[in-house]
C-alpha cells in the first residue's frame, strides 16, 4: 500500500514538473524583466542616484519635490488630456467601423484589411508620413485648407495649441482598426434572433442599436476602454517620434518626462518616483473601472 502511494506521489510530482516546465520560461521572464525592475524602481524612488555615484537614501524627498515641479504637473495634465481625447474617439470610431463591416456589403474583406492596416504598419513610418501631411508650410492638409479659403492655417505639431490634438488624431487613426476587430467579433456573437424579435415588436434600427447592441457590447466596451486608458497613460513612442515633447512642453507626457529625467538628466531616483505615481494612477483607474463593470453586470 505504501509503495502504491509513493508511486502515485512520484507520478503526480512528475506531472506537476512537466506543467511547471511549460510556465517556467514565462515566469522567469516576468520575474527578471518586470517584477525585479518594478521592485528596484520602488526602492529607488526613495533614493537619489545618477548611476555614477553611490545610491543615497533620501526618504520622501523625491515625492515632495513633485508637488512643486511645474513640468510634472504639465506632463500629468497633458497625459489626462491625451487620454480623454483618445479613448472616446477610438471607441466611437472602432465601433462605427465594426458596425459598417458587419453589414452584408461587397468588398467586406477589403475594407476590413484597409481599416486594420494602420495598426500593423510601422509606427515610425506612420509618424513621419503624418508629419509630412500636416507640415504647416508645405503639407497637403494645409494646402487643402488654404484652397478652401481658410486664412489662419493651423501650425499642427509646430503649434502649442494644435500639437497634442494632432498626436491624438494619429493615435486614434492607428489604433481604431485593432479595436474594430474586437468589436466585430463581439457583434458577430450576438444572435440574430434577438434583432428579429425586436423587429417584430416594431423596433427600428436606431432603437435596436441602443436597446440591444450597446447593452450586449458592454463587456467588450469595458475591455476596450480599459486597454485604451492604460495604453494612453503609457504613450511614449508617438510623442518621441512626432514632437519630442514640444513645442515647449505642449506634448510632454508622464512617460516622456520619466524618460528625460532618467536617461537625459540621469536622475533615476526622481524618475522612479514619477513612475510610481504613474503606476498608482493607472492602478486606481483600473480598479474603479472593474468596480464600475460589476455594477453594469448587475
Amino acid at each position: 500500500m505504501g509503495k502504491m502511494n509513493n508511486l502515485k506521489r512520484k507520478r503526480l510530482m512528475r506531472r506537476n514538473m512537466v506543467g511547471y516546465s511549460f510556465i517556467a520560461p514565462n515566469f522567469i521572464g516576468f520575474a527578471v524583466f518586470t517584477m525585479m525592475p518594478m521592485l528596484f524602481s520602488f526602492g529607488l524612488s526613495f533614493c537619489e542616484w545618477d548611476s555614477s555615484h553611490p545610491i543615497q537614501f533620501v526618504g520622501l524627498q523625491n515625492f515632495i519635490g513633485l508637488l512643486s515641479d511645474d513640468t510634472f504637473w504639465i506632463s500629468l495634465k497633458n497625459t489626462i488630456y491625451f487620454t480623454v481625447g483618445t479613448v472616446p474617439l477610438t471607441i466611437v470610431l472602432s465601433l462605427g467601423m465594426s458596425l459598417l463591416i458587419n453589414q452584408k456589403i461587397k468588398g467586406q474583406v477589403l475594407f476590413r484589411s484597409i481599416f486594420f492596416f494602420p495598426y500593423v504598419a510601422s509606427l515610425v513610418a506612420i509618424c513621419v508620413v503624418w508629419n509630412l501631411l500636416f507640415n504647416p508650410d508645405m503639407g497637403p492638409v494645409n494646402s487643402l485648407l488654404a484652397a478652401l479659403g481658410v486664412k489662419e492655417l493651423p501650425r499642427w505639431t509646430a503649434s502649442v495649441k494644435w500639437a497634442l490634438p494632432t498626436v491624438i488624431g494619429l493615435t486614434v487613426w492607428k489604433g481604431a482598426g485593432y479595436y474594430m476587430i474586437i468589436y466585430l467579433a463581439a457583434l458577430q456573437g450576438i444572435s440574430r434572433e434577438i434583432y428579429e424579435a425586436a423587429k417584430v415588436d416594431g423596433a427600428d434600427a436606431i432603437r435596436s442599436f441602443f436597446s440591444i447592441t450597446l447593452p450586449l457590447l458592454t463587456p467588450t466596451t469595458f475591455f476596450v476602454s480599459t486597454m485604451l486608458i492604460i495604453s494612453s497613460f503609457k504613450v511614449f513612442d508617438t510623442i518621441y517620434i512626432m514632437t519630442g515633447g514640444g513645442p515647449g512642453r505642449a506634448t510632454n507626457v508622464l512617460v516622456y518626462y520619466i524618460y528625460n529625467t532618467a536617461f537625459v538628466k540621469f536622475k533615476f531616483g526622481y524618475a522612479s518616483a514619477i513612475s510610481m505615481v504613474l503606476f498608482v494612477l493607472v492602478l486606481g483607474i483600473t480598479l474603479v473601472q472593474f468596480r464600475g463593470e460589476r455594477k453594469w453586470a448587475q
